[in-house]
């Protein structure tokens, strides 16, 4: 398989056991032949006809890479970060546990390089160029190239020049009238609650007529009313008003000062009443 696709590289994001191609997963690639030309089948022993093959996926949904491989015997312990590869196995077949692959898993922003390709060859003196080996399993010798990947572009997503003008305007858009539905003719029915309604407020209204009218009514009303004549500049042909003096305070107190001399006199002249007098009569 090529590494350059339309001038993409693109990198390792997941590697796994398989039975066949009936239970390689979607979108990963099957090792079916080594390098050198002889089947890539990983059998256990020659009393086992069935084995599996190494299968690995370039989908990059997931957003993770494989940043490096590692083959372990079953006496090392796992390096830390590391993980064994999944295994998409028939029900009875199982994997060689004496040497065992595992891969370290990253996500695709933290690192620059990566696993850009796996190739298998067959336990021989051949060499890939540019190819790191990883080691030999089972017979088989594991090869991978590692190198700068290419970052996925992001697809601009197509926008609506009407809707963008649309969201500009300051004008909210008026939204189309409710469709109702048509509903047959049917004969109208006089509202005699409407027109009951309708009679106690014409009764009402004459009512608050009737009381603005008599709120209305001063005790002026009625009583005639007419300037003096020596007042009336008109009848006269001008007002005579330069005779008229201005009183002070001390002539307004001595022409209406009233020292009730009358009531003092009437109190101290009144007869009075003998104490006697009915005891005289008799």
């Amino acid at each position: 398989m090529s590494l350059m696709e339309h001038g993409v590289v693109r990198p390792v994001t997941a590697v796994a056991w398989t039975s066949n191609t009936g239970t390689c997963p979607k979108d990963f690639t099957l090792i079916s032949i080594t390098e050198d030309g002889a089947a890539a089948n990983f059998t256990r022993s020659f009393a086992i006809k069935s084995g599996y093959y190494l299968c690995y996926s370039k989908e990059l949904t997931s957003g993770m890479v494989v940043s490096d491989i590692r083959l372990i015997s079953d006496k090392e312990a796992i390096p830390h970060g590391y993980s064994y590869i999944a295994e998409h196995l028939e029900a009875k077949a199982s994997v060689w546990k004496k040497k065992r692959a595992c891969i370290l898993v990253v996500p695709m922003g933290s690192v620059d390089t990566a696993v850009l390709d796996i190739k298998v060859t067959a336990r021989s003196k051949m060499m890939l160029q540019h190819y790191t080996c990883i080691g030999d399993i089972h017979g088989y010798v594991l090869w991978c190239r590692k190198g700068h990947f290419s970052n996925p572009t992001p697809k601009a997503k197509p926008r609506s020049v009407s809707l963008d003008i649309r969201r500009l305007s300051l004008e909210q858009p008026s939204a189309p009238p409710a469709l109702q539905p048509s509903l047959p003719n049917r004969p109208m029915v006089p509202n005699k609650l409407g027109q009951r309604h309708h009679s106690f407020k014409k009764q009402d209204n004459l009512d608050k007529s009737a009381d603005v009218s008599i709120q209305g009514i001063t005790a002026l009303d009625g009583v005639p009313f007419s300037l003096s004549p020596k007042f009336d500049g008109q009848a006269n042909g001008s007002a005579q008003l330069h005779d008229i003096r201005i009183k002070s305070l001390q002539d307004i107190e001595n022409e209406y000062n009233y020292n009730f001399a009358t009531e003092t006199a009437a109190k101290t002249t009144r007869p009075s009443v003998p104490t006697g007098g009915a005891q005289t009569a008799q």
